[in-house]
């Protein structure tokens, strides 16, 4: 039976796109506190299918899929500028297409907004009007208002008008910051992105037997399989090894292993291939927030997710991607040992204009990993690092990195890194790297 938290975040997700939702509202209509109500409103928030909004409160929007996790609701929009929304509420759910600065003329401005859009503007009343008899919603720039035909234009064509403090440029520049951070996370891929579904999953329960183990076996060449409860919440997991030397009336509960490492949907494949690699697990259960079964995923998934990612056109570029190629080749130094130059640039900077810890640990981690294909031919994952020390580096600044391997296997690498700044050495530090093998 499902728990309460569980039948409240259920009703949301039933609930019609654009209704509005209370804290009060839900603990009546579900018999429950409103302390529970409450969390399960934020659970919902962090999930994407409603959005909170200061001084409207919070409102049921669609749930994006991930191609078009780019575009933003109104009600985000509202969220992003610290808006009011002057009229129109019903329609803050909407998604919008693209915004519109409206620094035109308005004949050439009508030519440049449709249905969808959202104009960027400042006191302009006649605009206003004009444009939301398009189609598109209205943004206000420098803390204007309007007038109240428009507000009531705005509530009967369901389109929001919403007014802000910011000027149009700061205005444009935080949308198109949410529109980018939005792109990043797009790109990363995530364990629900590629997991076999439950629907897919084979699993056993606590009182089948070995014999309906092999059965299972001979049909799918599998030997893992979760154990799960009547509620599908993952209990076990069992694999061939368990099976060895054990009679076919056996029930799973007497050999499975309990408590078994699991994986949430959300988890970045890159953080379940290093948990796979450094646990040894071939399978790993993705379960809910509740541990029920949602879907498996294997190291083969990963592997394939990972090296499709490479070959991937990135949108946007994070932090990393800009170190990465900053660091340069430079040479290779007489006793053998490679050299990469890397330019401090301003984004690589703390707020004392100097290299940022994350940016050293970035360089010091890449350079290695770089050292180490050399050697090994597949993917690497950071295992250990340890920082002996770093000094201040100027934005500026031309830095000369050399890792140094110190051991190598089959499985793993260990390389000591020094990075120096005109010939002073300025960071020191040792990494330990895990190979995921190519199959």
């Amino acid at each position: 039976m499902a728990t309460k938290h569980e039948q409240i975040l259920n009703y949301i997700d039933e609930l019609q796109v654009g209704e509005k939702i209370s804290v009060r509202q839900i603990a009546k209509a579900l018999s429950v506190s409103e302390g529970t109500a409450y969390r399960a409103i934020k659970e919902a928030e962090n999930k994407g299918y409603v959005s909170t909004i200061e001084r409207v409160g919070t409102i049921r929007i669609e749930r994006k899929k991930k191609e078009n996790i780019e575009k933003l609701t109104y009600a985000e929009v509202v969220n992003i500028v610290d808006g009011q929304v002057l009229g129109g509420r019903a329609g803050l759910h909407k998604t919008l297409n693209r915004f519109v600065i409206g620094a035109m003329k308005l004949e050439a401005m009508m030519r440049y907004t449709g249905a969808g859009n959202l104009l960027i503007i400042g006191n302009r009343v006649r605009a206003h009007e004009h444009v939301l008899k398009a189609g598109a919603a209205v943004l206000i720039t420098g803390g204007f208002d309007t007038e109240e035909h428009v507000k009531r234009l705005a509530d009967e064509l369901k389109l929001p008008i919403i007014s802000t403090s910011y000027d149009t440029f700061t205005v444009a520049t935080m949308i198109n910051r949410a529109i980018y951070d939005q792109l990043i996370k797009k790109e990363i891929v995530l364990v629900e992105d590629i997991l076999t579904p439950l629907e897919k999953t084979i699993c056993l329960r606590t009182t089948d037997n070995v014999a309906l183990w092999h059965q299972y076996n001979k049909e799918t060449l599998h030997g893992r399989f979760p154990v799960v409860d009547h509620n599908m919440k993952v209990l076990g997991m069992i694999t061939s090894k368990d099976i060895i030397g054990k009679p076919l009336d056996m029930t799973m509960d007497k050999i499975m292993t309990k408590q078994p490492m699991t994986v949430s949907g959300k988890t970045s494949v890159a953080s379940c291939s290093h948990t796979m690699v450094w646990e040894g697990i071939e399978v790993l259960p993705v379960v809910d927030d509740y541990n029920k079964l949602e879907g498996i995923i294997s190291r083969q998934d990963v592997l394939k997710a990972l090296q499709m990612n490479q070959r991937q056109p990135q949108i946007g570029e994070t932090i990393d991607d800009i170190v990465t190629k900053q660091l340069l080749l430079a040479k290779e130094k007489s006793h053998g040992s490679t050299t990469f130059t890397c330019e401090i640039t301003p984004q690589m900077t703390n707020h004392l204009g100097t290299i940022s810890y994350g940016v050293f640990t970035t360089i010091v981690s890449e350079a290695a990993n770089r050292i180490l294909r050399g050697f090994k031919k597949g993917d690497l994952v950071v295992e250990n690092m340890t920082i002996y020390f770093i000094k201040p580096v100027q934005m500026d600044s031309v830095i000369e990195v050399t890792p140094n391997i110190l051991e190598v296997g089959r499985k793993f690498g260990k390389v000591d890194v020094e990075v120096f700044n005109q010939g002073t050495l300025v960071g020191k530090a040792m990494m330990m790297c895990q190979l995921i093998d190519r199959h």
